[in-house]
């Protein structure tokens, strides 16, 4: 089960936190992993051992990206603050005695939210997820480096399209309009973060 592989991660030595990425195309299931991950990890080990924190809290505000350009892009690399999400994980890695807030994402609002989330000083573990982890673009390099380990999770592309499709018509898009940007913007970001799955130390399925 990968929730052992994730408790063997879980730092014995007092004073120590380990953090496990999960890198992967939108839609294959990172969220839904990470947050098992957690709980299995906090079943086992005892409440608060294993915290949560997606990359998603650093996704560019609306209003910068229409700035830049870029709304259309919602998703691609440059439309997240990468060097704000290597500033929290060198954080996460270095403070323990004090509290750690992050920002979350509102899926219905679409808009990031500051200090959504808290890791706090007796969380061992951490597991982060977004798409880029495992990418070799400029700033995201910085991220690999950070991690203890980092795994691909995977599933099969028609399923991952069928759920950003709900996924987008629920958050307001027509079903015309879902399936442009899925077209346009989420498949070429899917192609991209196939091509990094190299650098992850292992592939894994949400259903494992």
């Amino acid at each position: 089960m990968l929730v052992d592989d994730a408790v063997a991660l879980v730092p014995s030595i007092p004073g120590r936190r380990a953090l496990l990425g999960l890198a992967g195309p939108p839609a294959a299931g990172k969220s839904t992993l990470a947050r098992r991950l957690v709980s299995g990890v906090n079943h086992r080990l005892g409440a608060g051992t294993a915290a949560y924190v997606p990359m998603d809290g650093f996704h560019l505000a609306n209003a910068q990206l229409d700035r830049l350009g870029l709304r259309g892009r919602k998703g691609a690399p440059e439309t997240f603050d990468v060097d704000g999400y290597v500033a929290l994980l060198r954080r996460l890695r270095g403070e323990r005695g004090r509290a750690v807030y992050a920002p979350d994402f509102d899926r219905r609002l679409d808009e990031p939210v500051a200090a959504g989330l808290v890791v706090l000083p007796e969380a061992r573990l951490v597991v982060t997820e977004g798409n880029y982890l495992a990418d070799d673009g400029p700033g995201w390099t910085s991220v690999r480096d950070l991690l203890d380990d980092l795994w691909y999770v995977e599933v099969p592309r028609e399923l991952r399209e069928r759920r950003l499709l709900r996924r987008h018509v629920r958050g307001g898009r027509s079903e015309r309009d879902a399936r442009a940007f899925i077209a346009t913007s989420e498949r070429p970001n899917a192609r991209r973060i196939e091509r990094s799955r190299a650098f992850c130390s292992r592939v894994v399925s949400p259903g494992e």
